[in-house]
């Protein structure tokens, strides 16, 4: 149908400067002229809309923006893949994102494990440790006492670890989640979320707790009394903590570990999940890169504030030497003892500014490189 007079109408609504959306709908400008009185969003329009099954409204008003140029729709990065990724690609996609978080954000981990430990009754007894002042204290003094090089101490050992553990708890996260979903639910529940958290978050700990084990004895290598150096290199720390203290000593702290990553995959993984429906379902944000920042932003903060206190009694057990500590518990009473409850946040702040950056940075590049990883996948014929 086209409307009396449309085309006197589009020439007089060109010849006053407003522009048409789309010239291949010139049969609504009739519509469009009760937008220009009435607003484009009025409640008129709206029903007249919804009447005739036409559209919302095409023109744009003098200093208006389109739906396309509207911030929260500015696509950035790349557009969501029509396919999903695979299992197996969400899996690479976790370990690299992993190791690219890890290379953005390690000196603040680094001070994290130097503010944690720092304190603590060690057997010998020493007095000759360093004292570390906040987290730009801690990289400086680390700095000056050790040299720039101390700041990425056990990258090797955190890489090797993200590329076993990030793959696991992140990238198999949304399959174990769809195992714990209901048949015919039409969406995930907060239940199925939590399981998926914890189930992947404990296999990713049995399987890569060694690395871990050598990360933080190396984060903590210069904080050593007397300038003693336990290892000389990734391979070696392996090899030492297998002679010394046995296989078991590569799975040190493994218990509190999994409690660890048990409550920050819940911080994380579900938190994010959790933040982004949210603001897609609310249609806040697009599904883009500032949707995941934000996301992720949240998630890191919720993770830090819930797992702190685990994190320090693990770092702590993990960095002791034999003898120090009769078990997890020990570990736990000793530091309640010596320092209250303020110790179970030791280096609350550097934690947060890593895990929070960490987050930012590794949830950003995970949705992308999936996306990637989509892309470069040839075409099925």
């Amino acid at each position: 149908m086209v409307w009396p007079g449309a085309d006197v109408k589009v020439t007089a609504l060109q010849s006053n400067g407003i522009p048409l959306y789309s010239a291949a709908h010139v049969e609504r400008v009739g519509f469009r002229r009760s937008v220009v009185e009435h607003g484009p969003d009025s409640q008129e329009n709206m029903t007249a809309a919804s009447r005739r099954g036409v559209p919302a409204p095409d023109v744009l008003l003098p200093g208006a923006r389109s739906r396309e140029q509207s911030p929260s729709a500015t696509m950035v990065g790349l557009k969501p893949p029509e396919v999903p990724p695979t299992a197996a690609m969400k899996f690479v996609s976790a370990g690299m994102a992993g190791c690219i978080a890890d290379l953005c954000t390690f000196p603040l981990d680094t001070a994290k494990v130097r503010l944690q430990i720092q304190g603590e009754v060690r057997i010998p007894r020493s007095t000759s440790t360093v004292e570390y002042r906040g987290v730009l204290g801690t990289l400086s003094t680390m700095v000056r006492t050790e040299g720039p090089r101390s700041l990425y101490s056990g990258l090797a050992a955190g890489l090797q670890r993200q590329m076993s553990f990030a793959s696991i708890r992140i990238g198999l996260y949304d399959s174990v989640k769809q195992l714990y979903t209901p048949k015919g639910a039409e969406s995930t529940g907060l239940a199925a979320r939590v399981l998926a958290g914890c189930t992947t978050g404990a296999v990713a700990v049995t399987c890569a707790q060694p690395t871990d084990v050598v990360k933080v004895r190396f984060q903590a290598n210069g904080a050593q009394p007397d300038g003693v150096r336990r290892y000389s290199g990734t391979v070696d720390a392996y090899r030492t903590i297998a002679r010394e203290e046995g296989v078991r000593g590569l799975w040190r702290g493994t218990l509190p570990n999994i409690a660890r990553n048990a409550i920050i995959n819940c911080g994380e993984l579900v938190t994010y999940d959790l933040i982004k429906d949210a603001l897609l379902r609310a249609h806040l944000m697009t599904d883009n890169v500032p949707c995941h920042f934000v996301a992720a932003f949240g998630a890191g903060f919720c993770a830090t504030v819930v797992a702190s206190p685990v994190d320090v009694v693990k770092t702590r057990y993990m960095n002791a030497g034999p003898g120090q500590y009769r078990n997890v518990l020990s570990c736990f009473l000793a530091l309640l003892m010596q320092d209250g409850l303020a110790g179970f946040y030791k280096g609350f702040v550097p934690s947060f500014l890593r895990l929070g950056s960490w987050n930012v940075v590794m949830f950003v590049s995970y949705e992308q490189l999936q996306r990637v990883a989509v892309l470069a996948r040839p075409a099925q014929s």
